[in-house]
């Protein structure tokens, strides 16, 4: 005990440190579009207003400008060099044509790069050929800047920023189109340390682009969308706490971005995760959780911006950025959890600009949603920003309960830029939510019950009311470009009460619900996190690294008051409800439920090495101790590690291999009263990534076999099933990955998924040896694609279409029946137009019968019958 007593104490000191880091000015890391104030060589500055776009922001902008007197009818305008020129601030990239004048630019800031599409352009030497413009390191701040052909009549300008997109001052002159670019770093030096490099004509290819066509005349304009303006996410945080290409982790990560959660009215995380291979819902808790299996191992824990949330609430996604699924072990970073991998829930930031977005949902079975979404400064100086979310939700429930769904919820954000190199955030989420409490339906035999898929076998008014609290904060200061110390802090509540009937078995011959019981209950969970790391980026030689040091503390207490008593029996095939009034609390017995606390310290490492630009490392390694207390206490440490690399053949292609082990504490007793070893798993991964499509479309192919050990299993030499347990139980799943997300076309948007799953027991000493592990499909497929119009009378108009594919799986570990496979299609129709939106959804729209979830016999979760979900949204 003394070294909790000792953990206890480093907690404090951490929080009481990282609270006093010094502060300093920084520069803010949003991109910026604008004209240039200064030595006016434009006639563009003239037509394009200022505009300044934070990175993160959600909505869409889209300033245009009339085209100026006799300006002739739009032509594909050949660049015949392109140069990266040095200046006092930066650099500027300039495309030279003397028709610089006539060029129309769609820009964007996705993640750390800005992005620019020009589509009436094209690259051209002066024999013809088509090339490609790269520079590598021009700029102190800057990775990489590029120009491409991006197909036979569009130029593609790319700038990849290393910390945050770059500030860009665009305007024309004589020798053409000129990029000014500027960084934070860049900005503060004075003059410049790092001078750009010599720019760099590769021949991208030798066969000849098609003809370029003409165009209709349109007027310049400038479209600047927010990070996530698109299906395709080209870097994440959650596989290794830093912002790192997608393409250079040795890792099957997958994003769902707000675009796709906003184009499907995913209410519900679990729509917007069917886009993801491999992840199913896994033990639904009365239809008011959001837990879920990946890989085939149920993952009871979630991640929120990086942090473990053990709460039981849904999750909420008016609020969401993103969903970043990290596929496999991730106890290298998050200590404590199942093999098969984490769900990071990203939550919307606070935008400098002023942003207002105001929508409602309505449809099917009542449902009315309304939400707002405002962002912008509270001072001139815009040091201190806010972001306020919140949402009202009534009915849309299909079953048939008397009780209605309500929730209500708010998240308040305060941003306040300390000086150049210190920011702190401030957090808090309110949940109020009440929902009926469910169970679903039953099994008879080897299937599901023939009932009416909308029946209740509880009593009508069973219903569950929680309310969420969370509060934290987040610290970063930078102490240089290349070093900087984060300290993030979070506490949260939820306080549940349950007042529903359970049924204990089912008499499958007469139908007869029988032991049903009255549940009368309430369960308090308290949830403490401390995350302090520290990330560099430092070089030995040619070799790069980004190194990340950390120390992470948890507490997690839960508090239960249980009552139960007998409730009459119910006929599934006839059911009659009410036919004894709910007892009061003081009528029931009550269970006896010990308090039970969990304290856990980590410290890991993790190096990031880049031996050359197209070969790198991923080590990592951490060290946990957790002790648990109960009725007993259980104390226990573990090291896990992992190992990956990556090797890039041709830029965008990544070959990748990696290694990773998780851990969890076990639970129950041996014979002698002795506590077991912790579960273990272990994760061979390989696979291959690509960016098509000139980067706007990605694809992740994985093969895996995760091995989960020390799974209790009952001990034979004590059948009398006294509980006792021995830690020889394992579990294994391979499989066959596919995911792809991205833009075919201009206007036209896809992502899909396809795996292959084969999750069983394969030791066990109760007989289910060789068992699949419950409600993981082999077989599960994925498509949701839209497309909108560009041009023309009906330009914003867009259609949407879905097809997601189940197959048959087993409904409990005994394998004793099966749940059928399903093919729901969901459709959509909208219209956009400047900053408003109209949209209608068909979810399930052939009316299919099928089961998203099965626990056990008396557990099974239906899935929604044909809904429409009409939405309107403003946003300016």
């Amino acid at each position: 005990m003394k070294r909790w007593r000792f953990f206890n104490s480093v907690y404090l000191w951490l929080a009481l440190i990282t609270g006093c880091v010094s502060a300093v000015t920084i520069s803010p890391g949003w991109a910026e579009v604008k004209p240039s104030n200064e030595n006016s060589k434009s006639t563009l500055t003239s037509k394009i207003r200022h505009l300044i776009e934070h990175p993160i922001a959600s909505a869409q902008q889209l300033v245009q400008s009339p085209a100026p007197p006799n300006t002739p009818s739009a032509e594909v305008v050949q660049v015949t060099q392109v140069k990266a020129n040095p200046t006092d601030k930066g650099v500027e990239v300039i495309l030279q044509t003397n028709k610089g004048e006539q060029l129309q630019v769609t820009n964007r800031s996705t993640g750390n790069s800005f992005i620019a599409d020009i589509p009436n352009a094209q690259l051209r030497l002066p024999n013809g050929e088509a090339f490609t413009f790269r520079s590598e390191k021009p700029l102190v701040g800057i990775t990489e800047i590029t120009v491409i052909n991006l197909d036979a009549n569009t130029i593609r300008v790319t700038v990849i920023g290393e910390a945050s997109s770059p500030t860009v001052e665009l305007f024309d002159s004589d020798e053409g189109l000129i990029f000014g670019l500027t960084t934070a770093a860049s900005t503060a030096q004075q003059p410049p340390q790092t001078q750009p490099t010599p720019q760099v004509e590769q021949p991208a290819n030798q066969t000849h682009p098609q003809q370029p066509s003409a165009q209709d005349d349109q007027p310049i304009e400038l479209v600047v969308t927010g990070e996530q303006d698109g299906y395709s996410v080209p870097d994440a945080s959650t596989a290794t706490r830093t912002d790192t290409p997608l393409r250079d982790i040795p890792q099957s990560i997958q994003v769902v971005p707000q675009q796709v959660i906003k184009d499907q009215q995913a209410i519900q995380a679990s729509e917007a995760l069917r886009n993801v291979s491999g992840v199913q819902r896994s033990i639904p808790g009365g239809g008011s959780n959001d837990r879920y299996s990946i890989r085939g191992f149920d993952q009871p824990v979630n991640l929120r911006d990086g942090f473990r949330d053990s709460n039981a609430g849904l999750v909420e996604t008016a609020n969401l950025e993103r969903i970043e699924v990290l596929k496999g072990p991730a106890s290298v970073l998050y200590g404590n959890v199942e093999p098969g991998g984490v769900i990071n829930f990203v939550t919307k930031q606070p935008l400098e600009n002023p942003f207002y977005s105001f929508g409602v949902q309505a449809g099917s079975f009542g449902l009315v949603r309304p939400t707002l979404d405002i962002s912008g400064s509270l001072n001139p100086e815009r040091t201190l920003l806010y972001r306020l979310n919140a949402v009202y939700e009534h009915g849309g429930y299909f079953r048939d309960f008397d009780q209605e769904v309500e929730r209500f919820f708010v998240s308040p954000v305060l941003s306040w830029k300390i000086g150049s190199r210190t920011n702190l955030t401030l957090e808090f989420e309110h949940v109020y939510d009440q929902r009926p409490f469910d169970r679903g339906l039953v099994a008879i035999g080897r299937g599901v019950a023939d009932i009416p898929y909308d029946r209740v076998l509880g009593e009508r008014d069973d219903r569950r009311t929680l309310t969420e609290d969370r509060i934290g904060y987040r610290l970063e200061h930078g102490f240089s470009e290349d070093w900087k110390l984060r300290s993030r802090f979070r506490f949260s509540a939820s306080h549940g009460k349950y007042l529903n009937v359970e049924i204990g078995t089912l008499n499958e011959q007469t139908g007869d619900g029988v032991d049903r019981t009255w549940n009368d209950s309430k369960t308090d969970s308290k949830e403490y996190v401390l995350q302090n790391d520290l990330v560099g980026k430092f070089s030995t030689g040619s070799v790069k690294h980004t190194l990340l040091f950390g120390v992470d503390l948890l507490r997690t207490t839960f508090d239960a008051d249980l009552y139960y008593g007998p409730a009459p029996n119910i006929n599934i095939f006839n059911p009659l409800y009410g036919t004894v009034p709910r007892p009061n609390r003081e009528q029931l017995d009550i269970y006896p439920f010990p308090p039970s606390e969990t304290n856990s310290f980590g410290i890991f490492l993790q190096d990031q090495v880049a031996l050359t630009d197209n070969l790198k490392l991923l080590l990592g390694g951490r060290f946990d101790l957790v002790d648990q207390k109960s009725t007993s206490e259980q104390q226990d440490d573990a090291f896990t590690p992992r190992v990956g690399i990556v090797y890039q053949p041709i830029q965008p292609i990544s070959l990748y291999a990696s290694f990773s082990q998780s851990f969890q504490p076990n639970s129950g007793n041996r014979p002698d009263g002795s506590l077991l070893e912790p579960q273990r798993g272990t994760q061979y991964e390989a696979g291959i990534k690509g960016d098509f499509l000139n980067n706007r479309l990605t694809a992740t192919l994985a093969a895996y076999e995760i091995t989960k050990s020390n799974v209790p299993t009952p001990d034979p030499n004590y059948p009398e099933n006294l509980g006792f347990v021995i830690p020889i139980g394992e579990q294994r799943s391979r499989g066959i990955e596919l995911d792809i997300a991205g833009e075919i076309l201009t206007g036209w948007n896809v992502i899909a998924s396809y795996a292959y799953t084969d999750a069983k027991i394969t030791q066990s000493n109760d007989g289910q040896q060789g068992n699949q592990l419950a409600s993981v499909p082999f077989n599960t497929t994925s498509l949701w694609t839209t497309y909108e119009l560009q041009t023309g009378n009906w330009k914003g108009l867009g259609f949407g279409l879905g097809l997601f594919y189940v197959g048959s799986r087993q409904g409990d570990l005994a394998n004793d029946f099966k749940l059928s496979s399903y093919l729901r299609t969901d459709a959509s129709i909208f219209y956009r137009r400047n900053s408003w939106k109209l949209g209608l959804n068909f979810n399930n729209l052939f009316n299919v019968d099928y089961i998203e979830v099965g626990q056990n016999r008396t557990s099974i979760t239906p899935g929604a019958p044909f809904t429409v979900v009409g939405s309107f949204s403003v946003e300016f």
